[in-house]
């Protein structure tokens, strides 16, 4: 058997709400779907969509593709014209990619209603338009549109198409879930129909699949099991409405749970890692409970599975994290028991097997420190902070003690609000007082302190604050309610994140800046208070 992996999220993947790709950004996603080994990467309509046309211009230059081809998409020529002087079509012709896919209507009511026209003059403008590019040395997929709606409401009409692409030549007939209503009953179903209808095997048919009933990408699995072998996908679901079949989830299902060969070796443990650099092109935060791929995806939280997992990671992992790249984390919360503790410190590189004693004063620590509001869970830094403290051996001082600090805030009379932070620290032995100001109290603090210590060390001039959320903890209201902040720091090399807590927001924000600090610089020198 030969899978076909399409991938559109060039085309498709890009009707999501809030992505908007650029030409490079393009050429960039390209670049990563044929490192990942998709067969096909469909770049988008050209001749519709300038940008699309430029792609495909671009492309031809610029793009050296190892394992896919480029697929141009478009529409079947007009009613009632003739496909040579279509220039929709010729447009398709002239991206001169290896493969042109046409979405053609297979929904007789879409016939009527929406091209207006007759289900015989679809049926020639099906057949007209694959003869065509055939004939001009592309290799032709017909996406048929309402697929599955419009066999549902009249099977004949829809099995006539399916039989008029394949007659013109067609190399792959897609289903097309265009509403993505199915579920993987009604598909499985659907496919057999039209196999017994036209006399067309199932390895012939490709599916695509919408993920309206959040069934895409078990739609899309149904199909290949009832002998599909051409699936359309997008990286990470990406899609207009709720998105998309996953990519990720559908190659790493295919491969790992049926045993298919989907992908060339050595490709889907880049899943991960590809995942995320297309989230980052298109602007959107990874989602951290995607399967297989997301940062959720292997995290444990109850005591009880971290217990099992000591023994063997496999016995709550449903596969092992590294075949598609991801990590195992063990999360770090009130839920924590020994094992937990014991199973993150040894994540961060710490033992804490041979010391049972401080195993069990951190296990208290952070549940009464959870208890009390604190989260550990999305905060790895600060807990290595507080096991570092306890673990015997490790000789752990900060790298400055606070004196004290002072922060006002002046609303002057042109407007403008202006922070005043001054600290008073001991650092090496010396007592440093430091004023600066800021476009707040957390960021006139924070340019204090590095001012403070920047002469004893310089390196803090490479952190940079990279995220600072906020959040009033359930169950406390008003102005003296509890406040949870977290911060996330980058070196410009890595990125790790603190956490403080307390009734006031300057004291919780000074709280997960000073770990933040203490933490980077923990790791590039040797502190001394």
């Amino acid at each position: 058997m030969t899978y076909q992996v399409f991938d559109t999220t060039l085309r498709d993947g890009g009707q999501r709400e809030g992505i908007s790709y650029s030409v490079a950004d393009k050429l960039a996603v390209a670049r990563l779907l044929d490192e990942f080994g998709v067969g096909f990467i469909e770049g988008g309509w050209p001749g519709a969509m300038p940008k699309d046309t430029e792609f495909f211009a671009r492309a031809r230059n610029e793009l050296d593709l190892r394992n896919a081809v480029l697929v141009a998409f478009g529409a079947t020529r007009r009613a009632n014209v003739d496909v040579a002087t279509d220039p929709q079509v010729q447009a398709l012709l002239d991206a001169e990619t290896p493969v042109v896919c046409v979405v053609a209507k297979s929904d007789i009511r879409h016939v009527e209603r929406a091209l207006r026209t007759t289900g015989e003059e679809n049926l020639a403008m099906v057949r007209d338009t694959v003869t065509h590019l055939i004939a001009n040395g592309r290799r032709a997929f017909v996406d048929c549109e309402h697929f599955f709606d419009g066999f549902r409401h009249d099977p004949d009409y829809t099995a006539s198409v399916v039989k008029a692409a394949f007659e013109a030549g067609a190399e792959r007939v897609v289903m097309c879930d265009t509403n993505g209503g199915m579920l993987p009953s009604m598909i499985t179903a659907a496919i057999e129909d039209v196999v017994r209808r036209t006399g067309i095997a199932a390895d012939r048919l490709g599916i695509h699949c919408q993920n309206d009933t959040s069934c895409a990408v078990a739609n899309t699995v149904a199909a290949v099991e009832a002998g599909v072998e051409h699936f359309q996908c997008t990286a990470n679901g990406y899609g207009e409405r709720p998105g998309n079949a996953d990519l990720f989830a559908v190659v790493s299902n295919l491969q790992l749970k049926l045993g298919l060969k989907v992908l060339p070796d050595g490709c889907l443990e880049k899943a991960t890692r590809v995942s995320t650099a297309l989230a980052e092109i298109a602007n959107i935060a990874p989602d951290t409970h995607q399967a297989y791929v997301g940062a959720a995806a292997f995290a444990h939280k109850a005591g009880l599975h971290a217990s099992a997992i000591k023994v063997d990671p496999l016995l709550y992992n449903h596969v092992d994290p590294a075949v598609v790249g991801n990590d195992m984390r063990i999360l770090v919360t009130e839920m924590a028991g020994r094992a937990s503790i014991e199973l993150k410190s040894r994540e961060l590189g710490l033992d804490l097997a041979g010391h049972p004693e401080t195993l069990t004063e951190v296990t208290r620590k952070v549940k009464d420190l959870e208890a009390g509001g604190w989260s550990f869970e999305a905060a790895d830094a600060s807990f290595e902070l507080l096991v570092r403290s306890e673990l015997p051996g490790e000789d752990f001082v900060r790298p400055f003690a606070l004196e004290s600090y002072r922060v006002q805030v002046e609303h002057r009379e042109d407007g403008s609000v202006v922070s005043e932070a001054t600290v008073k620290v001991r650092v090496r032995g010396e007592r440093v007082i430091a004023t600066a100001e800021g476009n707040g109290p957390v960021n006139a603090l924070d340019e204090a302190l590095r001012v403070a210590l920047s002469k004893h060390y310089p390196e803090l001039k490479t952190f940079e604050l990279a995220d600072y959320k906020v959040r009033i903890l359930e169950g406390s209201h008003g102005s003296n309610a509890i406040t949870r902040v977290l911060v996330e720091t980058s070196d410009r090399h890595r990125e790790w994140t603190t956490v403080g807590v307390h009734e006031n927001v300057v004291e919780a924000s000074w709280k997960a800046l000073t770990d933040a600090l203490t933490y980077g610089l923990a790791r590039t020198t040797t502190p001394a208070a």
